[in-house]
């Protein structure tokens, strides 16, 4: 439809069809088994249902055709409703969750798993994702780690616009894709204290420098929604926030796309004190540019008493009705309402062999390995026991993946079973315990054991037996599949209770041990690395988890992934993360520290820090030589940063190359290292290979004490190696 016609259509429609364009009903209001992702505010008259521009939480392409159909008869000028879901990492094959997906370092592999997502979701009936989202989040008290990519601005943009460009494609017309939503708009992932929906305090340089780049970067990669965030953002709730919507988003960013807001992101407004009544919080976000209010009835009972009284601009509603037609009609809906969905073309992409080897291949990617004592890593022993809760959970998704099916998931016992098969190695398996404790809080209920004691001492007696046993053992814990998402934060980040008991006992017994972590955020483990021989974080892995798992630890591939945000000592760290500042009084590495930036108890640096992760062989790195040491703003070809990297270990692998620069001295206060580039090499044993990393003015810009972005004179000092701990550097100076 030409953009005349859309206009046309919106001058002929009456101000109630306009508002209801603007409102989006929860998916039960329609059907009963629709998904829920929030509160259960929303109401929907029959009225209402037969406008509402647009739906969530439905999918299954014959529903989706059914209600679609149905709702046009009925609507006055017959426009198609848009149908959303959360598809945040997997509709039916479910890839690694979003930190896993950050541990990859890979924006094309995170790109060929949202085209997943689109293919297997567009076929269902799905037009919308929620996803991605692009919160930097430093403190892992915080539940929703699990959605981000990290900590890192960089590698969240590069891997933000990865995910935009898989769910779109070219086109988002075309019938495998889905229209992007950038999320949570903007610094959710800098809640105070690491909970969930509370404030956040910002400096503007902090938050234009740290926060704003990576939804920049989905903007830029053409996202067609962006969604508010549940918090206030220096005392002002997002949704009604009018310098944040329309001077950064809007005008800044260039955004012209629909903004959405979150859950009852526009009632809460009225939560949080701001107003005093709904009608007003309505208002406020209307005024602010929030397109479609998501699940509340704030717009369709109060915006038209608000034009009719002069309190709100009728041009407002009109610009808003036309982002939501615009992107109806960028979907081709009008068209193809049902934007190629079909449930004979859904049987063909969903969990097709196709798809579960990119989410095999992404998962083998993500996984982190911390310690390797004595090559414990890859096995080799031929009386392996696999014992912990995880052995026989096939839970390997999130609360994230709604639209999956676990049951098409394997547990590590299947899989392991199936790899040795017909092998001289022979398994066992035992759970040891249950994963948490009775008692504990989840994200949606008080778990309540059923187990006696004496089933408890059963299940310790049968892991015993087999650490025993065997050669070696491979330990599977972590959190629980309900203790990282949205509203599970923490203030005590360890593995459950139970599982650190069964690890206490098993390593006792155990000739060697293997410990993999189950997670959805960084967890404290630094008492397990130092009783277990090796370790590696799986994160939650998907629907080939458990297969890619044991690709990895056999040692048909070698681990690559590197941490997407650090792994504190304690919680009480947090927020830690790299790229801080120096401090006016560092603490020395080797010298008395009396009277310096320090704690009393605990280093200041993590446990693992942002980018470490190591393979089944050694690579060396060589000094940092630079292709000129001084730089004119006006160079565009920049200066060349060159090291060898050389396998000196027994097996092939791929290393990831990271490239930090430090500006020494600026206008602001500049952090210590920030990641600039990265590059994944391939090298076979005793092979070496030359790696480049080009360094423009542009990559030097911050924002300075003149409040733009933009680049200083001075020196800086360039780093290359294998993680954010490396002093491997050369300088050069910015002219």
């Amino acid at each position: 439809m030409k953009e005349t016609d859309l206009k046309a259509l919106l001058n002929d429609m009456s101000m109630e069809e306009k508002i209801m364009q603007l409102v989006q009903l929860p998916g039960w209001v329609f059907q009963d088994d629709a998904a829920i992702t929030g509160l259960a505010d929303a109401t929907g008259s029959e009225r209402v249902k037969v406008l509402a521009g647009s739906t969530l939480g439905l999918w299954g392409a014959d529903k989706i055709k059914a209600l679609q159909d149905a709702y046009m008869k009925n609507h006055p000028h017959h426009i198609p409703m848009l149908f959303m879901l959360d598809v945040i990492h997997g509709h039916k094959t479910v890839m690694p969750a979003p930190i896993a997906q950050g541990a990859t370092f890979d924006p094309e592999t995170v790109k060929k798993g949202a085209e997943v997502q689109a293919r297997e979701a567009s076929a269902d009936g799905v037009h919308v994702t929620f996803s991605p989202m692009a919160d930097l989040v430093r403190d892992a008290r915080w539940g929703r780690v699990l959605e981000s990519t990290g900590e890192d601005k960089y590698l969240n943009s590069r891997l933000v616009a990865a995910m935009v460009e898989g769910y779109q494609g070219e086109d988002p017309k075309d019938p495998d894709h889905v229209a992007a939503c950038v999320k949570h708009f903007a610094a959710y992932g800098g809640a105070e204290a690491g909970r969930d929906y509370t404030n956040v305090e910002l400096s503007e340089h902090t938050l234009r420098e740290q926060y704003l780049p990576a939804y920049r970067a989905g903007i830029d990669a053409g996202a067609k929604l962006v969604m508010t965030s549940f918090n206030t953002l220096n005392g002002l709730p997002s949704s009604a926030n009018k310098w944040l919507m329309r001077d950064i988003l809007r005008d800044d960013m260039k955004f012209e796309g629909v903004l959405i807001s979150d859950w009852a992101a526009i009632a809460e407004v009225k939560n949080w004190g701001l107003t005093e009544d709904l009608k007003e919080a309505s208002r406020l976000a209307m005024e602010a540019g929030v397109d479609i209010d998501m699940c509340t009835d704030c717009y369709q009972n109060n915006l038209e008493e608000l034009v009719k009284e002069g309190k709100l601009k009728a041009e407002l509603l009109d610009e808003a009705v036309m982002r939501v037609l615009k992107l109806k009609n960028d979907l081709g809906l009008f068209e193809d309402p049902y934007h190629g969905a079909g449930a004979d073309k859904f049987e063909k992409v969903a969990l097709c062999q196709e798809h579960r080897d990119i989410a095999r291949d992404a998962a083998r990617k993500s996984f982190v390995l911390l310690e390797n004592k004595d090559k414990a890593l890859p096995l080799t022993a031929k009386k392996l026991a696999f014992i912990g809760p995880y052995v026989t959970c096939n839970q390997l998704h999130s609360t994230w993946a709604i639209s999956c099916d676990q049951d098409h998931a394997i547990s590590l016992q299947e899989a392991a079973t199936d790899f040795y098969k017909g092998s001289d190695t022979e398994c066992r398996f035992a759970v040891g315990c249950e994963m948490v404790d009775d008692g504990t809080e989840l994200s949606r209920e008080v778990y309540k054991s059923e187990l006696t004691d004496a089933d408890r001492e059963k299940m310790l007696k049968e892991a015993l037996e087999a650490a025993e046993w065997a050669d070696e053992v491979i330990l599977c814990i972590g959190e629980d599949i309900c203790q990282s998402g949205e509203s599970t934060s923490r203030v005590s980040i360890t593995v459950p209770r139970p599982q650190l008991a069964l690890f206490d006992e098993v390593v006792k017994k155990a000739k060697k041990t293997v410990t993999l972590i189950f997670n959805g955020r960084p967890v404290e483990l630094d008492a397990i690395s130092k009783a277990t021989d090796a370790l590696m974080v799986c994160w939650r892995p998907g629907t080939e988890g458990a297969r890619a798992i044991m690709d990895v630890i056999s040692g048909k591939v070698s681990p690559q992934g590197k941490l997407p945000m650090s792994f504190p000592y304690t919680a009480a760290q947090a927020p830690v993360h790299y790229d801080s500042y120096n401090t006016g009084r560092p603490k020395p590495k080797d010298a008395p520290s009396l009277f310096t930036s320090r704690f009393l108890d605990c280093p200041n640096e993590p446990r693992y820090s942002f980018g470490y992760g190591l393979t089944y062989s050694k690579v060396v790195v060589s000094d940092v030589t630079l292709s000129a040491d001084t730089l004119k703003k006006d160079d565009t070809k920049g200066i060349k940063a060159k090291v060898t990297v050389m396998n000196v270990g027994e097996m092939s692998v791929n290393e990831t190359l990271q490239l930090y620069i430090r500006d020494l001295a600026g206008s602001r206060v500049r952090p210590v290292k920030e990641l600039k580039g990265f590059k994944k090499v391939g090298v076979n044993p005793g092979e070496s290979k030359d790696v480049y990393f080009t360094i423009t003015e542009d990559m030097l810009r911050f924002w300075t004490i003149n409040n733009r972005f933009e680049s200083e004179p001075g020196r800086f000092r360039v780093f290359v190696g294998t993680c954010s701990c490396t002093e491997n550097s050369a300088e050069f100076v910015l002219e």
